[in-house]
């Protein structure tokens, strides 16, 4: 079973939930080789057995379902305060689903209506739907201006999917969308050099240069750290929670308790943070869920000796994005191996086929996931459970930086 999660953002980019994109197993395309209902029980029966929210956290989660998955009441097994019903856009439409929508609006659960391109006025689900979804690609925003003025007369919400650009974005923003799904939030937007952001990355290769030496220095780390104040107070935090009975008393104290792996491993992290200060926190999340996902990927293609060098690959993956740069510009002067750059910026090298693996996983590319996990020989059947743990990771750190 694969399973992965796509953001639908608010308009202030906070996550409002997210779409679950899921396949029954490696020998079938999503609802193609199995019947619908299987692939769905299959991930229902997954999400139910691990904790759904472990993979949504407190958010929605939207699901698509067929009209005999609707018609069951196996998706009663998830809460209706968690789960939003994804009605598919070939859906049919008979007295009996109608009235089973009603039952389930009627037990708290919300109803959303997939890639609509439907006639708005007489379609017989638009009285019954909560959430109206836009693909902007099949129905590009000035040809359903009429339709969106009216689904917000009626209060509905609606929900822009497929925006790739942040300029697609402001636009449906401006026309009243209320929800927002895509990949936009993690692309650059290049508008001209930040020197703020430039200063801060300075610095921070300042010290990722001292940790790449032979013998770096906790005393010239503590020097630059201490320069800072809220980079020095992030890292005797960090390091208090990992000791109940010692006092944390200097930075250089901190530093030498850590370790220089450790160090080095939580100074790309908080240096990510301050990098994306203006942009949305999923992005860090991604970065760190990548991270995890990646060094996994590495171990389980017996590639444990770049493991590291991988996590890293997958921490700056979405550097791009935080500087508003290309990858090439973002990664100049960084202290990191010739291995990740080959992977991030010419798709070549060891890390590349991780990396690839990594974004078609996450964006529900399962036939390019699938080809992918054959050329390099890994077993399928724990990228699920690794990708859930690898999500719990970044929870738990994106809690301990903020």
């Amino acid at each position: 079973m694969f399973i992965a999660r796509q953001p639908i953002f608010k308009r202030n980019l906070d996550v409002y939930g997210y779409e679950l994109l899921y396949r029954s197993g490696i020998q079938s395309d999503h609802f193609d080789g199995v019947s619908p209902q299987y692939a769905t029980a299959t991930v229902i029966g997954g999400l139910f057995e691990s904790g759904m929210d472990q993979i949504v956290e407190e958010k929605y989660a939207f699901i698509n379902f067929d009209e005999d998955f609707i018609l069951s009441s196996s998706l009663e097994l998830i809460p209706s305060d968690t789960l939003i019903i994804e009605v598919l856009e070939n859906i049919k439409i008979d007295q009996n689903l109608i009235e089973r929508l009603k039952d389930l609006k009627n037990k708290g659960y919300k109803i959303a209506l997939d890639d609509f391109v439907e006639e708005y006025e007489s379609y017989p689900l638009i009285p019954i739907a909560d959430i109206i979804k836009f693909d902007l690609i099949e129905t590009p925003l000035e040809t359903i201006e009429k339709d969106i003025s009216l689904a917000i007369s009626q209060k509905k919400i609606l929900l822009a999917e497929k925006i790739e650009t942040k300029e697609e974005f402001l636009k449906a923003k401006e026309m009243g969308f209320h929800l927002f799904q895509g990949y936009f939030f993690s692309k650059p937007s290049i508008v001209g050099k930040s020197y703020k952001r430039s200063t801060s990355k300075i610095q921070y290769s300042r010290i990722l240069l001292e940790l790449k030496k032979e013998e770096p220095s906790y005393q010239v780390l503590a020097e630059i750290i201490e320069k800072d104040v809220n980079l020095a107070y992030r890292l005797i935090r960090i390091s208090s929670l990992r000791t109940e009975d010692e006092l944390i008393y200097s930075v250089k104290r901190a530093l030498t308790y850590m370790g220089m792996r450790e160090i080095e491993r939580w100074i790309n992290i908080l240096m990510l943070q301050d990098l994306g200060q203006s942009k949305p926190n999923e992005l860090i999340k991604m970065s760190l869920i990548r991270s995890r996902f990646a060094e996994t990927i590495a171990i389980g293609i017996g590639l444990s000796d770049v493991r590291h060098e991988a996590a890293l690959m997958g921490l700056f993956s979405t550097l791009d994005a935080m500087l508003d740069q290309t990858m090439e510009n973002a990664l100049k002067d960084m202290a990191i191996s010739k291995s990740i750059i080959e992977a991030l910026v010419y798709h070549k090298g060891v890390l590349y086929p991780i990396y690839e693996l990594l974004i078609a996983y996450e964006r529900g590319n399962w036939t390019k996931a699938i080809e992918i996990l054959n050329k390099i020989n890994m077993d399928v059947n724990i990228l699920y459970e690794e990708y859930l743990a690898a999500i719990e990771w970044a929870n738990k750190i994106f809690k301990t930086i903020t």
